[in-house]
């Protein structure tokens, strides 16, 4: 079953084209990558897919509803994590999760109540989060937590998360992905913008590529990595002509001490064959990372 479903998504403003055509489908319980560098259309798809803007062209449909149609009931089902984290100023911690309680249905305490037995109050202790602070006093990376928590804590059927770990130390961002981790278990659908590449080869298990808000790719995070793409690492004995490799068909080189690193598609053969015209001295040919895969799709023109 497709939870959500994104048909020839277009927004345009004025002759600019932010979105032009986008299309995919997530599946309940399925951790969905979206990557892009900033201006590729990442965000206004997210603004899209909460229904804060109405797209030019195309549909959205959530659960199998349409979401202009059932905007409201839809949003009770998702948590969503802004890229950048605005809340009240003058509310504390405490006051911004009672009151996403009470809008969930659940009772909202008073000021000076402690936080109940909950899986927010749970979330604020693995975080480490004081929410007895307002919001006008937290450093960013407690902004981040806060947003978390509220993303989180009524373990909703999607999540919706735009830069989940940003400013997060190594620590707290294990953390979140075990938690994902443990959501998706339970048959959350999490769609995931980042910008943070081992992060979504670790959690997500298809991955989208959008480029000039075009889709250029849609597939499972292990099989980009098994698109006949390999990184290759040479070491020299002695001199070797840079120029030499800018002439074969290869991508993202990069020299380093007494060698070259690059990633190349198809037969290895021609190039292996170039390499040893050198004597070489040491020598990895492994598959690529996910971050070789998505340079070579933006080094495309």
């Amino acid at each position: 079953m497709s939870v959500i479903e994104i048909k020839d998504l277009k927004k345009y403003y004025g002759k600019t084209k932010a979105v032009d055509g986008v299309s995919f489908e997530i599946k309940k319980g399925e951790v969905f990558g979206f990557l892009g560098p900033n201006g590729a259309g990442k965000t206004t798809t997210i603004r899209c897919l909460m229904d804060f803007i109405r797209p030019t062209e195309g549909s959205i449909s959530i659960l199998g509803k349409d979401l202009r149609e059932e905007s409201v009931f839809l949003k009770s089902k998702i948590g969503y994590l802004p890229g950048n984290v605005k809340l009240y100023d003058k509310w504390t911690g405490k006051e911004h999760i009672s009151f996403v309680e009470s809008i969930r249905g659940k009772s909202r305490p008073k000021a000076d109540q402690p936080l109940a037995d909950t899986f927010a109050k749970e979330l604020t202790r693995t975080f480490g989060f004081d929410p007895k602070k307002k919001f006008k006093q937290l450093s960013s990376g407690n902004k981040q937590k806060l947003g978390l928590i509220l993303a989180l804590m009524s373990e909703p059927e999607i999540l919706i998360m735009d830069e989940p770990t940003l400013g997060l130390d190594p620590l707290l961002q294990n953390t979140i992905y075990e938690i994902l981790e443990k959501l998706k278990e339970k048959g959350t659908t999490i769609f995931i913008s980042s910008h943070n590449l081992p992060e979504v080869e670790r959690i997500c298990d298809r991955v989208g590529i959008i480029k000039d808000g075009k889709m250029v790719s849609v597939e499972a995070v292990s099989q980009l990595g098994e698109k006949k793409l390999h990184r290759v690492q040479a070491r020299f004995a002695g001199k070797y002509d840079i120029a030499d490799f800018k002439k074969l068909k290869i991508e993202n080189l990069e020299e380093i001490s007494g060698g070259v690193i690059f990633t190349v598609g198809g037969d290895l053969n021609i190039i292996i064959k170039k390499l040893f015209e050198y004597k070489i001295v040491d020598l990895e040919v492994s598959h690529a990372t996910l971050e070789d895969v998505f340079l070579k799709f933006y080094k495309k023109k």
